[in-house]
């Protein structure tokens, strides 16, 4: 019971080092041409990496995979809406070919 133990433990060790989430965002028109993403990897410890996108004149739609810990993570998702980016979170995770 002992090895039960404190596999549990190492689990929830690993659980508090880094993480990936991956959101969309959504982009006003008006913050289309910033670089948002850029800045967020600059004023955040996190991995960004852009994984699908699609931008028009009306419209930013970003897939982007955050990396770092999860309190750092949740600090850039409230800066990005505070640049009033919409996030969501991606609901499916799609097999990586």
């Amino acid at each position: 019971m002992a090895t039960k133990t404190k596999n549990s433990g190492a689990k929830r060790a690993v659980q508090k080092g880094p993480q990936k989430t991956r959101l969309w965002l959504m982009y006003p028109p008006k913050q289309i041409t910033s670089p948002v993403i850029w800045e967020l990897g600059k004023k955040f410890p996190v991995v960004t990496n852009v994984r699908q996108a699609s931008v028009t004149d009306e419209i930013g739609i970003v897939c982007l995979e955050l990396e770092g810990e999860r309190e750092d993570i949740k600090a850039a998702i409230k800066w990005l809406e505070k640049h009033n980016i919409k996030v969501e979170p991606v609901e499916i995770n799609i097999i990586e070919s």
